[in-house]
């Protein structure tokens, strides 16, 4: 497991996007293949952008409660927020370079 990346709890979810850098959470579960395939990425944006943005994974078997929260319906599915608010919505396995156009634009990079 990666230091770059968080795995917060319930009540540490909303202070979590709530903070003062963008947050790209990967939505997944272990029986998923493609959120399987997607995890390296998933680490590498975690030291790409430690310090600058917050990278974090919630496993939606263990936070039902956040997947029907954010009505997710298929994984992974990745969200960014700013500042407490959904700025993007990125469903399925992509590239890394999606991800990091998507944090980029909210770090005016």
């Amino acid at each position: 497991m990666s230091t770059a990346i968080v795995y917060p709890n319930l009540e540490e979810f909303d202070q979590l996007i709530s903070g003062d850098k963008p947050v790209l959470v990967d939505f997944w579960a272990d029986w998923c293949m493609p959120c399987r395939m997607l995890a390296p990425v998933i680490e590498q944006l975690g030291e790409q952008y430690q310090g600058r943005a917050e990278v974090a994974k919630v496993n939606v078997d263990e936070y039902p409660e956040l997947a029907s929260r954010y009505r997710i319906q298929s994984i992974p599915t990745v969200m960014i927020f700013d500042k407490g608010e959904l700025a993007e919505i990125i469903v399925g396995l992509n590239s890394a370079d999606v991800y990091t156009k998507a944090l980029d634009k909210l770090l005016g990079e």
